[in-house]
This record gives C-alpha cells, structure tokens and sequence, in this order.
C-alpha cells in the first residue's frame, strides 16, 4: 500500500502555513498543519509523519518542549526547524533538542526542497543501518536460542517445517521462555521476511484502544479522530502481524479478529465498507487457553482458527544444558553495552545457577546478568539465589522447583574468599519485594522501550512515582555495590 510521505507544519503564521502547505502537496507530500503545540501533539499522534516542520524562535521552553515532546512519541522522526532568527546558538540548541536541520526564514522553496530530500535520505539510510543492526542482533538470538537444547532444536525444526507456509501459528510458553524470538525466526524463515513484521502487545494496551491499535478508525469515528488511521493489520498487509499476550484480548474483539481470520476482511471503528487484508497472524500465550474456554473468557472458535500449528517452547529449568550459553552471551552483550569487563562467574556460581528454577526464565536470567554487570558482585547474585525459592507456574500448572541446596553460612564464601553473611528473614523478605518490584519495572521499561510516561499507565502509577522508584533503584544499585565492596 504506496501512500505519499506525511509532513506536519507547526506553526502559528496562518498565511505562511498554507504557503509551505501548498508548496509540498504539489511536491507529492501529504500535509497537515498545527497552529500550537498542543494541537501539534495531538495530531501527531494520529497523523504519523515521517516529517515535521516547525516555526520557532527558541526564545522560550514551548519550542523546545515540543521539539523535545515529538521525540520522545517517535525517535525516528525527522524535524526541521525554521526560525527568522540566524543566531549561532539557537542552531546548536536545536539541533542539540533533536532537530535535524535548521533553516532561515524567509523560506526559498528550492532550498527547502533540497533540505527535506537530504533530511528525508538520511532518515531512510539510518533507519536501513538500524534495520541491518537489528538483523545481526535477532540472528545472535536465534543462534543462541537454538544452539544446546536437544528440546529447542525440535522446536527449530517444527519452524522450519511451517516458516514457509499461511499456517496461523500459537506459540505456547511461561513468560521469558523467547516466544517473540520464536515468532521472528517463523517470520525470518517465510516468504514474506521482506514484507512488514508489526508486533501487537494486546496485554499493554486497554482493551477499549486496543481495536482501534488493530483495525485503525475513519474520521469522525469518535471525537479526536479527525483523520483515518491504519490500524496494524493495515500496516502488516502483505506480511506478518504477532499478536501477543493473545489471551489478554477481550471477548468482544475476539469476534472480530476470528472474522478476520476467517475472511481476510475487517472494518474499521466508523466505517462504512470492508478492508481486504493478506496479513499471516502468529499468536502468542503464556496462559492455557483450554482452561480459558472452559471459563468461558476465551472464545472456543478462536481458539482452534489459532491452533492450526503449535509450537511449544519448554521452560529454562527443563533446559539447564543452555544455562551457561546464556550466561556467556549476555555477560558479552551487556559487557560492552556498558563498557564494563566484569569476570566470569566462578563454578561455584554456575553451580548455583544450574541448581536454581529460574521461575523468569532466560528474561530473569538476563537481567540478572545485566545486574552483575552494573554491579560487579558475584557474593551479592548467589545470595540472590539463596533467598528466593517461588512455586514456580508451570504452563498448564503448578509445580514446585528443584530445591537449592543450602549450605551452612560458615562454609559459603564469594569468589576471593571472603565469607558471605546470612541476611535476616525481615532482610530477606524486604529484599524479595524489592527485587519483584525492580523487575517488573525492568520488563515493562523494556516493553515500552523506555517510555516512562507510558510505562507508568501501564504500572497504574503516576508517572512522578516511576521516576521517584526509578531514582531508589538507583540509590539502592549503589549502596549495594559500596556495601560489598567495604
């Protein structure tokens, strides 16, 4: 679907809105315009340009809050900022807010014309690169995620047994087990790996956004919606769309996506015809639907349109053999992400490693290591793995873990000998919150990529509490390390 580049103009000169407006429609762009940040914010959101031109003389916090705002919704935009104002220092601090290119007014259309072709041709190329980046990264995690496991390499072989097919795949799994890495790899091995992968978290957004994120809406549809948005089956036409956290969906729009399934066809919120689609869905779950049909909560048609092909990932604890490629791969990865070389973990630490349940799986296992690596301290992970032993949720059940072996305080000593203290059982529960608290911290972060504002709805907090955690779990990273380190 071939759609003309989006270009948003910000700017409160009416006369000189429509001018730079009329100029780049003729020039093939689809141009809206916003008379006030407010209004630029909102209509950004639903717009979605690749491009946004904005009228500011920097001589106050509203042009660099926009700029700044605009961001932080989607760091690949590019922005341009025109001014009247020629001052040296104004183009350093715009371009230090995240502008792209900086140009006078009054405006020369030629030159606009070759400042936007370059702006736009440096976007393609750095998001091509990203692309590529992203391409040696998921291959990493497909090399790694298949490399031991006589378990995970049957679950390699049922991929590419059903990567090359329209089979509707339900990628079954406890939370962190790689379900997404999974569904790439499906999407990798397919014919349509150069056509659009859109990833759906139908867990993170409300179900009452969440028709609207997937089948998109008409103007007029609700108020706000001033403008048709493709939703993301739209966007994935051709490709490959990955619903996530399937169960998560709610009844009512469980219909709607079987008619999808069934039909290839959908309409949008306020539309009056039906949109064709040739998108190949692959689902996820870390929930047994059978037992959610049987509670009524998850449609039984759907349910059997989505398990046309199953490919179960078996927790880490039935895999222990990969334990130590995980270690070795994320020590490397997050070791020269921040510029630290840590030592590897002593035996008795792998040891230790090997014998614990991880109830998170490999994600509980990363953020370990990443932890380590901040941190430093090997003493500090083994007590980690001392003090929480959970019932772990089995997928379709529950089961108790393989008990850690304990060893008497005397006897446990840290890698240079030192002997480690047994904390209190106050200590340790305060300790297990903590640590529950930080990691569901971590993953949410990580499914927003960091957009706090947006983690923070879906933590049902405000966002200056976020901030407030966010600075503790630093101040306790800290003390932590100066504690062991004295």
């Amino acid at each position: 679907m071939n759609q003309k580049p989006r270009v948003l103009i910000v700017d409160d000169d009416v006369a000189m809105a429509r001018y730079l407006a009329a100029h780049l429609s003729r020039r093939n762009f689809e141009v809206t315009v916003a008379s006030s940040e407010q209004e630029a914010l909102r209509v950004f959101r639903s717009f979605d340009p690749v491009l946004v031109l904005v009228e500011t003389t920097m001589d106050g916090e509203a042009g660099a809050e926009t700029l700044q705002r605009l961001k932080q919704i989607k760091p690949s935009v590019a922005i341009m900022v025109l001014s009247a104002s020629k001052d040296p220092e104004l183009i350093f601090r715009a371009s230090k807010l995240g502008a792209d290119d900086y140009l006078s007014k009054p405006v020369d259309p030629k030159e606009l014309d070759v400042r936007i072709g370059k702006v736009l041709d440096n976007q393609r190329l750095h998001s091509e690169v990203t692309q590529l980046r992203e391409q040696v990264r998921r291959q990493s995690d497909f090399t790694m995620l298949f490399g031991t496991s006589p378990k995970m390499m049957e679950v390699k072989m049922t991929i590419e047994q059903v990567a090359d097919t329209t089979a509707t795949v339900l990628i079954r799994g406890e939370s962190g087990t790689g379900k997404e890495v999974v569904a790439r790899m499906v999407y990798a091995e397919s014919s349509r790996c150069d056509k659009p992968f859109v990833k759906v978290n139908c867990a993170a957004i409300p179900h009452e956004l969440l028709e609207s994120e997937l089948f998109g809406y008409e103007a007029g549809a609700f108020t706000g919606a001033n403008r048709q948005k493709l939703g993301k089956f739209e966007q994935a036409n051709g490709g490959t769309i990955f619903l996530d956290e399937i169960s998560e969906m709610h009844p009512a729009l469980q219909a709607k996506l079987l008619h999808v399934l069934q039909d290839h066809e959908f309409s949008r919120l306020g539309g009056k015809r039906d949109v064709q689609v040739d998108v190949r869905v692959l689902a996820a779950t870390n929930k047994p639907l059978e037992r959610a049909v049987e509670e009524g909560v998850f449609r039984e048609d759907l349910f059997y349109r989505l398990n046309v092909v199953t490919i179960h990932i078996p927790p880490l604890r039935e895999r222990r053999e990969e334990i130590p490629v995980f270690l070795k791969y994320f020590l490397e990865k997050y070791s020269e992400h921040y510029g630290k070389k840590p030592s590897m973990f002593s035996e008795y630490a792998v040891s230790r490693m090997m014998e614990y349940a991880w109830p998170g799986n490999i994600r509980e296992l990363e953020n370990m290591v990443k932890r380590y690596v901040i941190v430093g301290n090997e003493a500090q992970i083994i007590r980690e793995l001392s003090t929480h032993k959970p019932i772990v949720t089995s997928f379709g059940g529950m089961t108790t873990p393989p008990a850690v072996t304990e060893t008497p305080v005397s006897a446990v000593q840290s890698s240079n000998g030192a002997e480690m203290e047994m904390p209190s059982l106050l200590e340790i529960g305060k300790r297990a919150a903590m640590q529950a608290e930080r990691e569901a911290i971590e993953r949410v972060l990580a499914q927003t990529r960091w957009n706090r504002r947006q983690a923070a709805k879906i933590l049902k907090i405000s966002y200056k509490a976020l901030l407030n955690k966010l600075k503790a779990m630093e101040e306790q990273t800290k003390a932590l390390s100066k504690h062991e380190e004295a």
